[in-house]
């Protein structure tokens, strides 16, 4: 298939969708306004991720063959779409997030029968199939998605360039396997790229926007379901443990930074400025700095992740090498100010 013409749409789409919306948001309040977290200046439309969802919407409906699975894919992310934008204008609670979050992904495996089965050979030559939990599975998966996209949304472009690279290799192991799902992951890059220039500011003619928990929530849902079909389609994309490698630094930080807030009597959903961006930034790194280190760290997962799909690595090294690296990531960040503190006098 020819991809150029589908991925200039989506990105055309998502460009003017982002630039007539602007004055529209303002005008109904679904702005960002600076407090003690949000250091940015000014009032920002929250319409990266509206731009992007109908982009995506109407380069699919043209471009990919209609099924019942692209059709309920779509509605539940129009609905998460809305609980974000909803989230973005009033400030929802925890309790309500959560409980919209588990009827839009039982939407999903309910309306498609489909859902994680297995997290395959992960302890060694017997497989860990998950039965009658594989549904309950994956409602914790998509919700730890979405929550994990949203998460990394505390600078200009991170959520946005975490979530491209992410969606880059996904259509590489999609094309690999001849999934026919591969567009989709594709059409996301085109749109992500339309944002980010709102974003970073790539042009001085472009005023800023933020994607918001609408679109957070949206590429959040998107990314867990690819990685259902890329793990359960008849031919598999890729393996369950490859997921975490494609996914490695939001899942990381969420995981780490919960266990902290838990450690110290908190809610684990209770907002502060504790994420690894913002240790960067504490640690002297501009925003521009640790964008490019975080990206470049995403990146390097990313690429482990496929090339131990296309080598076939062991899952079970794979997953082993991936809790090494993550109880050395939560270690470090448990004990970052000491680490910083004998950095400094050294």
């Amino acid at each position: 298939m020819d991809y150029l013409l589908p991925l200039l749409s989506s990105f055309l789409i998502s460009f003017v969708t982002i630039r007539l919306t602007k004055p529209i948001a303002v005008k109904a309040g679904l702005v960002d306004i600076p407090d003690c977290r949000k250091q940015h200046i000014g009032a920002i439309p929250l319409v990266g991720g509206i731009g992007i969802y109908i982009s995506i919407l109407t380069a699919s409906v043209v471009f990919i063959e209609q099924s019942q699975e692209l059709n309920l894919y779509l509605v539940a992310a129009a609905l998460v779409l809305f609980l974000g934008a909803l989230d973005d204008r009033y400030n929802l609670s925890v309790k309500v997030r959560f409980v919209a979050q588990i009827i839009v992904a039982s939407l999903m495996i309910f309306g498609t029968e489909q859902h994680f089965t297995s997290v395959g050979y992960i302890l060694g030559p017997l497989e860990l199939s998950l039965g009658i939990l594989g549904t309950f599975f994956t409602v914790v998966a998509i919700i730890g998605g979405i929550n994990a996209i949203n998460m990394m949304d505390g600078i200009d472009g991170l959520a946005g360039s975490i979530s491209l690279v992410t969606f880059v290799s996904l259509a590489f192991l999609f094309d690999r396997s001849g999934n026919e799902w591969v567009l989709l992951p594709l059409l996301f890059v085109a749109a992500l790229f339309a944002y980010l220039m709102f974003n970073l500011g790539w042009h001085r003619s472009l005023s800023k926007v933020f994607m918001g928990d609408a679109g957070n929530m949206f590429i959040g849902l998107t990314l867990v379901w690819l990685m259902v079909i890329g793990t359960e389609a008849s031919d598999p994309a890729f393996r369950p443990v490859t997921a975490l490698y494609l996914i490695a630094i939001p899942l990381m930080d969420m995981a780490a930074i919960m266990n902290r807030r838990i450690k110290k009597g908190q809610s684990p959903f209770q907002a502060d400025r504790e994420h690894l961006h913002h240790i960067f930034e504490r640690a002297g790194f501009n925003r521009k700095q640790t964008l490019f280190i975080i990206t470049l760290i995403s990146v390097i997962f990313a690429l482990i992740g496929c090339w131990s799909e296309v080598a076939q690595v062991p899952e079970w090294i794979m997953f082993s090498a991936f809790l090494f690296v993550f109880y050395w990531y939560n270690w470090s960040l448990q004990n970052i100010w000491k680490l910083l503190k004998k950095l400094k006098k050294s």
